[in-house]
């Protein structure tokens, strides 16, 4: 079984060269694929799925016409993806951790912000916008009124990811180690910090791995699993 892994695309209608990058990715690389995951951050920003706008219609309709199975998982980015999203996409909505089988071991897979837990202001924030009185709250605005305070809260996070260390933007060692311990995994996938890498982890009674998938800017690295095999491969839509 093909499966193919992505991450951070951060879609979003002033960079039509991204949507035009999907569209090209999953033609060559999805095409012989059976099952294709999206962890988190595939919008810049998801204000809800009655999002009339092209763009966002667009993307549903490219993912509705894959012929592989679709999972989706919601990234700090995009957690208002919801019900109708998926049955128009015909994705599955995954939780963040996840854990799937893949040949005969268990992978966990995550979009990977909650191990960046030295980012204090951020997973303070994180459970009041994840939560149901935010969201009802939110959704209930008027469409304009909510693309409004999008792009006043994308314009702080901005500023405030200007002014954090690198470290504090990356995740931490024992986040992870702890992840890896609970679910009892010894590979563990996932995107957020735009880092592509294979990280090697020592367990308690094995080595770890960690594969970090890439944001699209301005080219991308992504994984493909094949039986027990793991690719991580890049992907350049300029060229």
């Amino acid at each position: 079984m093909k499966r193919v892994f992505i991450s951070d695309l951060h879609l979003d209608e002033n960079e039509s060269v991204l949507r035009d990058a999907l569209a090209h990715f999953l033609k060559t690389q999805c095409s012989d694929a059976d099952e294709l995951y999206i962890l988190g951050d595939l919008f810049e920003a998801w204000i809800g799925d009655d999002d009339p706008r092209e763009h966002s219609r667009a993307i549903v309709h490219m993912l509705s016409a894959l012929t592989c199975s679709l999972f989706i998982m919601h990234g700090n980015r995009d957690f208002l993806i919801g019900d109708q999203f998926c049955r128009e996409t015909g994705a599955k909505l995954l939780k963040d951790p996840t854990v799937i089988s893949i040949g005969d071991e268990n992978v966990l897979l995550s979009h990977g912000d909650s191990f960046c837990t030295l980012d204090l202001g951020y997973q303070k924030l994180k459970p009041i916008l994840r939560s149901k009185e935010f969201q009802r709250e939110f959704l209930q605005k008027d469409f304009k009124e909510r693309e409004l305070i999008s792009k006043q809260m994308r314009g702080e996070s901005k500023k405030q990811t200007e002014n954090k260390d690198e470290e504090i933007m990356d995740v931490t060692h024992d986040a992870v180690l702890l992840a890896m311990e609970q679910n009892q995994v010894r590979r563990l996938i996932h995107g957020h910090t735009h880092r592509p890498a294979i990280h090697e982890h020592r367990l308690k009674d094995r080595v770890g791995l960690r594969y970090v998938l890439g944001d699209w800017r301005p080219s991308t690295t992504f994984l493909v699993t094949e039986d027990t095999n793991y690719d991580l491969r890049n992907f350049n839509y300029n060229a």
